[in-house]
């Protein structure tokens, strides 16, 4: 989306989130204070002052201390806030989970999580289990009816931000009787329950994911968010938040690779000229720039439809704008790390943190791979 498509309030809004990174985030020294040399790809401290101007309830209702905008909003904040490098890397997975709470939550439950986010708050959300990644279905992950609620057992992995979040809104069997997309529910358990534990995941990013283990935690009925067994229908109407979400930070992280290593070309000299002058490297990056600009027309291409019609379902297109722009993020930080040679690989640079932090975005929240199967299957195959 280019910028004269954007309103007047939206320009302002872009404007002021880079102007942001740029004050408190525009060094090398300022992103390593804030991350521990990149270690935590999340900074409560930075994140709640975000909150306090009323940034993260861009698209939360004015209802819940939100501010009442749409898909577009949202994605110009996750393109922004990866572009500018801003440790809010617990956003995305807060506004994920805020979104299931939007569509099927109490008026209660709206309150508390869909407000604790535009706080400053972490959500979490679990689905993916040692035997269940890409196949969700194949959970084992149990809660069974005691006392007016639910005993759950059971292991999740790979949970972005358990361990920083309030709550973990978890998927888990409560029934076994019908087929593998049967007999789902969504359990909203505070981080704190007894017989709740968290152990973190050493990754490529940072401290990011968790494992997360359930021994005979308890939680009363009024924690189930929606309606018993009906997980799977609950988690397919939120595909299109998930995926413009996800899709709207790689552009970012796309578009800030871009940046760095076009700056890079311009100043570093070989056999006497800038490298950037070279056809090899020219060529190169031109096919860069269309690819994120691509990339940028179908997320909010997609984000569009959203705000004209919230309920759509768009299965197709979210999964293309999914894969386009977490493979382009993929694309651009690894060649930007091939174009700067040595200093692309160094430490010292940010390239080699953003080789890091973009190739897992074609992985979490549905691969690649996953997402082609979509878009075949929308085409008859």
């Amino acid at each position: 989306m280019i910028t004269e498509d954007l309103t007047d309030e939206q320009r302002a809004f872009v404007e002021s989130i880079r102007d942001f990174a740029k004050r408190e985030c525009g060094t090398r020294e300022q992103r390593d204070a804030l991350t521990e040399n990149g270690n935590e790809p999340h900074n409560q401290e930075l994140y709640e002052r975000i909150a306090d101007l009323g940034w993260l309830g861009v698209a939360i209702p004015e209802a819940y201390g939100g501010t009442g905008g749409g898909a577009v909003d949202m994605c110009l904040l996750c393109e922004e806030f990866a572009r500018g490098m801003i440790p809010m890397g617990f956003f995305s997975v807060s506004m994920i989970t805020a979104g299931a709470f939007g569509r099927f939550g109490t008026e209660e439950q709206k309150q508390e999580i869909m407000g604790g986010v535009a706080r400053g708050r972490v959500e979490a959300i679990a689905m993916s289990e040692p035997e269940a990644g890409s196949d969700v279905g194949n959970l084992s992950c149990k809660a069974e009816r005691s006392n007016g609620g639910f005993v759950i057992n059971g292991q999740k992995t790979w949970i972005t931000a358990a361990h920083a979040a309030d709550h973990i809104l978890l998927v888990c069997r409560t029934d076994r009787t019908g087929n593998k997309h049967e007999g789902m529910s969504m359990i909203s358990v505070p981080t704190g329950s007894e017989g709740l534990e968290v152990r973190g995941i050493d990754t490529m990013g940072g401290r990011e994911v968790n494992d997360v283990f359930f021994t005979d935690c308890y939680v009363p009925q009024e924690r189930v968010l929606g309606q018993v067994d009906q997980a799977w229908m609950q988690l397919m109407a939120g595909l299109n938040n998930e995926r413009l979400i996800i899709a709207a930070q790689a552009l970012g992280m796309a578009q800030r690779a871009f940046d760095d290593v076009l700056a890079y070309v311009k100043e570093r000299k070989q056999f006497g000229r800038p490298i950037g002058s070279f056809q090899v490297l020219r060529h190169r990056l031109a096919d860069l720039a269309t690819e994120i600009e691509c990339a940028r027309e179908l997320v909010y291409g997609v984000a569009q439809k959203v705000d004209v019609d919230p309920g759509r379902l768009l299965p197709r297109e979210a999964s293309m704008a999914k894969l386009k722009a977490t493979e382009i993020a993929k694309q651009a930080t690894l060649e930007g790390m091939q174009m700067m040679g040595g200093y692309g690989y160094a430490c010292e640079y940010d390239m080699e943190r953003q080789v890091r932090i973009a190739v897992v975005t074609t992985i979490y929240g549905g691969t690649s791979e996953v997402q082609r199967e979509i878009i075949s299957k929308t085409l008859g195959l």
